[in-house]
């Protein structure tokens, strides 16, 4: 803005004086040249009365060089007869001249008395001013003079107006510096953070009041703005599910804990794949989605028809990963993807058809035997004194399916986490009874079972207590060998209680320890079958011991045996 006002101001400047220089130029032109015409009329006037007066011979003493009163050289009298003819010339011989009949003012003199005319060089740079006058004795006498033109003068004034000129700039450029400093510098120091302080030119007090407004309204929009940022970043922030909020090319425009924790997005090798961030911004956000192709083909198809679904695998977790379209009026402004933790539901759905899928086959072997022994009894093709065997083996399915039917519904009770009223158990006390509940059966598989430790309370579901130690004492007998034993103990440090079963079985190998509390798995498919199991036992275990917020713990080696032990919190 300075270099503007400098350049118009000095433009205006040398605009100013050329004009001036024309003006001055022109007007002492038009002066000298009026002053000089009305000279030149006197000087005729004089020289006619002389020559009326005493003719040739004045003239002839008015050219002579020793003559007091010398013609000037600058004026030249020419005396022409009536026919055109001269009679006499200042500035040339009579004799010499041609004739000036044919002048026009010369002709015009002889018809009016007195004539003026004005001839200009070839070049324009001077005129000649011609007057005559009409004698009495019919002559006409006429005098001249040359005139410089305008052109001629600027010519002859050209060094001292390029003096002047070049004075006028330097002058000019300093005082219009000078002064587009001064007009600048009260819009330079302008406080926009407090327009209405300002002191400044009263044409911009509008302006400044304008900002004032401005500011305030900007100031309230930034305010409800950062509101609601913070808002969104505290919702975004405390929520379980994971947000990521992208643009058209899939970069990262907001994402939160819970996306950053799912996608790891501090290891860009986990699918995340980093690109150079851009000045000023968060790196973390200068990020570009390449979670391999299914997440990328279903955000493209987000892109195109507005909604798409994928499901993905993280750090051994598995998310729902739902993605919508953003748009801004009618432009496309990106995708926002949620990620749900469906790993339980998931598992829980796994579970669900891996139990039926059991539970039928469970439920369709002794069916099966019950079904066949009774259509053999009908048929009458059995023989009198097998049918007691038949009848027993129908017992025995049918206990087995009762067997079978409850642990399904307590297995049930326990998924629905129904809350059932909790007292102190003593699992010392609970120990010894589950042992001397199942004594005759290890009497009958020549096993010894003891029950040592301290009296330890907790407080829970006496009956569930009771049914996870039953069982893991039934599992240490079904699974042990001949003459072993089974020991069970209890113990209390510090605020931590735990009961441990052991028993000298036949142990369960590194591959099918991770999988021994899953329902209907069995280690020996064979041995648990003849020994009637249901393989619901240790998952009924795990389910009791997770109502108490207990932890079990599996130590087992294959031929040596097995120690399964429950950790119960401090109370």
């Amino acid at each position: 803005m300075t270099k503007k006002i400098f350049r118009f101001t000095l433009l205006i400047v040398a605009a100013v004086l050329l004009t001036s220089l024309a003006i001055v130029i022109g007007s002492l032109h038009r002066y000298f040249a009026t002053e000089q015409e009305s000279q030149l009329k006197d000087e005729l006037r004089l020289a006619a009365y002389a020559v009326e007066q005493n003719g040739l011979d004045y003239l002839e003493k008015l050219s002579a060089p020793d003559y007091r009163y010398a013609w000037t050289p600058d004026y030249r009298l020419t005396w022409v007869a009536s026919d055109g003819t001269v009679l006499f010339d200042t500035a040339e011989a009579a004799g010499q001249m041609e004739n000036h009949a044919d002048r026009a003012e010369i002709q015009e003199a002889f018809a009016k008395g007195e004539s003026s005319r004005v001839r200009y060089s070839t070049t324009l740079t001077e005129r000649t001013l011609y007057y005559a006058k009409a004698l009495g004795d019919k002559t006409v006498l006429r005098i001249s003079i040359r005139q410089v033109t305008t052109l001629t003068l600027v010519a002859f004034m050209l060094q001292p107006l390029l003096l002047v000129g070049i004075l006028s700039v330097i002058l000019s450029a300093v005082l219009a510096h000078w002064m587009a400093g001064k007009v600048v510098r009260p819009l330079t120091s302008l406080d926009f953070e407090h327009p209405l302080e300002n002191e400044t030119y009263e044409e911009l007090a509008p302006l400044l009041n304008r900002l004032h407004q401005q500011r305030r309204q900007i100031a309230a929009q930034l305010h409800t703005l950062q509101k609601k940022t913070d808002e969104f970043t505290q919702i975004t922030a405390h929520m379980k599910e994971g947000l990521i909020l992208l643009d058209n090319n899939g970069d990262i425009l907001s994402i939160n804990p819970a996306a950053r924790q799912i996608f790891d997005i501090e290891n860009p090798t986990a699918g995340l794949a980093p690109r150079p961030a851009v000045a000023g911004t968060d790196s973390n956000q200068a990020i570009r989605i390449a979670a391999g192709p299914d997440l990328n083909q279903a955000i493209h198809t987000a892109m195109e028809q507005g909604h798409s679904e994928t499901r993905a695998e993280k750090n051994g977790r598995e998310y729902q990963l739902d993605i919508s379209r953003i748009k801004s009026g009618k432009t496309i402004a990106g995708t926002v993807l949620l990620a749900f933790d469906v790993t339980e539901q998931a598992h829980g759905e796994r579970n669900r058809r891996e139990f039926t899928a059991n539970v039928s086959h469970e439920l369709k072997t002794p069916l099966q035997s019950i079904l066949g022994s009774a259509e053999l009894m009908k048929n009458g093709l059995v023989k009198q004194e097998d049918i007691p065997r038949f009848l027993e083996l129908i017992h025995k399915e049918a206990a087995r399916l009762v067997t079978l039917v409850d642990d399904i519904i307590h297995l049930s009770q326990l998924d629905e986490g129904i809350p059932l009223a909790k007292e102190s158990v003593d699992l010392l006390e609970t120990a010894q009874s589950a042992a001397s509940a199942l004594h005759g059966y290890a009497a009958e598989k020549c096993l010894r079972i003891t029950v040592k430790g301290e009296n330890a309370r907790v407080t829970g579901v006496r009956s569930f207590l009771y049914e996870m130690l039953y069982n893991l004492c039934d599992n240490a007998i079904k699974y042990n060998v001949e003459n072993g034993s089974v020991e069970i103990k209890v113990t209390a440090k510090g605020q931590e209680t735990a009961i441990s079963v052991k028993d000298t079985g036949i142990g369960i190998s590194s591959n099918d320890q991770p999988r021994v509390f899953e329902r209907f798995f069995r280690v020996d498919k064979s041995r648990s079958k003849a020994s009637g199991g249901t393989g619901l036992g240790l998952s009924i275990v795990k389910h009791i011991a997770q109502y108490h917020h207990a932890a079990v713990e599996l130590q087992s080696t294959p031929g040596e045996g097995t120690t399964i032990t429950v950790r119960f919190p401090a109370q």
